[in-house]
């Protein structure tokens, strides 16, 4: 190599923009440009003559002597023709990414290695920033396409709700011109044949057709009743009065109130356990929960058949309940039982509107009690009631 050569190679390793060492077979650093220097916050002066694990991590400073030593054995290479990232030491024991390519010059007095570093750390930051920003969008995605679930949760739940609420229409519908045309019906046909009868000696006829009158308000009374009910409770104005309720002249009242709705022959037994003497309760929603359910009782039972009215003492619930021999419930209807204008399939025949259970529900529900039932098909049903004793306020 000529002078001109030598010295335009000189200008090269001065002026290149990477950092360049060399060093010897036992790892000292004989020459370092200007970069290699500002790289590592040393005088280029500082630097020759030093180990070259000076410039490296922990890891790489401690085990780098037999990196050397066993490439220079085996002639495996690591880093020597191949590259690799690495963590340089700056001389004020900062720590940094790096690009590491180590190349061999085979000289006739030994061997020089040539290292060119490429410092990474705008690189990795730059790489984290990318990473910080890829993690706020998948959050960002994520809150969106949970906001976007959430909204079709409450899409579906509305729209839930407007085919339950056209379901309810159309059985409404269906059941009102029922429950109002029937005994209309009755009202008109009556009073027309009434207005025929005008002589004394047809005096019971009169009376016959003005009991079918009678039972024909009565029926739409109690459809109006239920409506009433369930205004009410849907409106959140349904009051409630806890008292001292002495349970057996409740159940003697409410007996007595649903006698005139029993079909013949039909009659109801009481029992009491003597331990049952009162319970904290309203006694106008429990007197309205148990006719209703000795109503349907009687309702669904064959003639001349019993029905029982229990209350028992279990602790800390009062249970009463109400038996019948009846019809039964279908198992199939049976998870819908409560529902607003829900019937059971073998009662079509059988006047009702279907809202008393679902009334009766909501009614202990708000003397923090609860309600369930078992049926045997074609052999009979019993609603039991359970309420809080104590109550659970005390």
């Amino acid at each position: 190599m000529d002078q001109e050569d030598g010295r335009r190679l000189r200008a090269l390793f001065e002026m290149a923009t990477d950092g360049i060492i060399t060093m010897n077979g036992r790892g000292i650093i004989e020459n370092a440009n200007p970069a290699a220097a500002e790289l590592f916050g040393y005088a280029v002066t500082e630097m020759l003559g030093q180990k070259v694990n000076t410039l490296m991590g922990d890891h790489d400073r401690q085990h780098h002597d037999g990196y050397l030593q066993r490439y220079q054995r085996t002639r495996d290479p690591h880093i020597i023709g191949i590259g690799r990232e690495v963590i340089g030491r700056r001389k004020n024991g900062e720590h940094f990414p790096l690009r590491l390519a180590v190349s061999e010059i085979k000289l006739d007095n030994g061997v020089l290695y040539t290292g060119i570093l490429h410092d990474l750390t705008d690189f990795r930051r730059a790489q984290e920033e990318v990473i910080e920003l890829n993690r706020e969008l998948e959050n960002k995605v994520s809150e969106r396409t949970a906001t976007l679930r959430a909204r079709e949760k409450e899409l579906k739940r509305a729209l839930g709700r407007e085919r339950e609420l056209n379901e309810l229409k159309s059985r409404f519908l269906s059941m009102a011109s029922h429950e109002f045309k029937t005994p209309l019906s009755t009202v008109l046909s009556s009073a027309e044949i009434i207005e025929l009868y005008q002589s004394a000696d047809q005096q019971p006829k009169r009376l016959r057709h003005l009991d079918r009158i009678k039972a024909a308000v009565s029926q739409l009374t109690e459809v109006l009743d239920d409506f009433l009910s369930l205004s009410q409770l849907e409106q959140g104005k349904v009051a409630v009065i806890m008292q001292p309720v002495d349970v057996r002249a409740l159940l003697a009242t409410s007996i007595e109130s649903s006698e005139g709705q029993l079909q013949a022959g039909q009659r109801i037994l009481m029992e009491v356990d003597e331990s049952v003497t009162s319970l904290h309760s309203d006694p106008k929603l429990l007197r309205h929960v148990l006719m209703n359910l000795i109503s349907n009782a009687g309702k669904y039972s064959p003639e001349n058949a019993s029905i029982t009215v229990r209350a028992q003492n279990k602790g800390a619930r009062i249970l009463l309940s109400v038996e019948d021999h009846g019809i039964g419930i279908p198992e199939a209807d049976r998870e819908h039982l409560f529902d607003r204008f829900f019937r059971a399939g073998n009662v079509e025949n059988i006047k009702g509107t279907g809202l008393g259970l679902n009334i009766v529900h909501h009614y202990v529900d708000l003397l923090a009690g609860n309600v369930a039932f078992s049926s045997d098909l074609g052999r009979g049903t019993t609603f039991t009631v359970s309420l809080p004793n104590p109550p659970a306020h005390e």
